[in-house]
């Protein structure tokens, strides 16, 4: 029972988690950056609650960026 937390366990998650963590970010940085937030908000994406918090408020706020391509519908 006490050899789940072995040295080699918190190899492969630190491992897996350097893999993980800009694969989410970058995105995340990207997008915000263009729609003119602070792009220092995509590292609030990795927490998962917070993730879909972050992404409501963008999603429904004013974005900084000029007038779309697109005409409303």
């Amino acid at each position: 029972m006490g050899d789940f937390f072995q040295p080699w366990h918190i190899l492969i998650l630190l491992i897996v988690a350097s893999v993980i963590f800009p694969l989410k970010v970058v995105p995340y940085w990207m997008i915000f950056k263009k729609a003119g937030f602070a792009p220092a908000l995509s590292l609030l994406t990795v927490i998962p609650g917070v993730q879909l918090v972050v992404l409501c408020v963008v999603a429904f706020s004013d974005w900084k960026v000029g007038a779309s391509r697109v005409p409303p519908l």
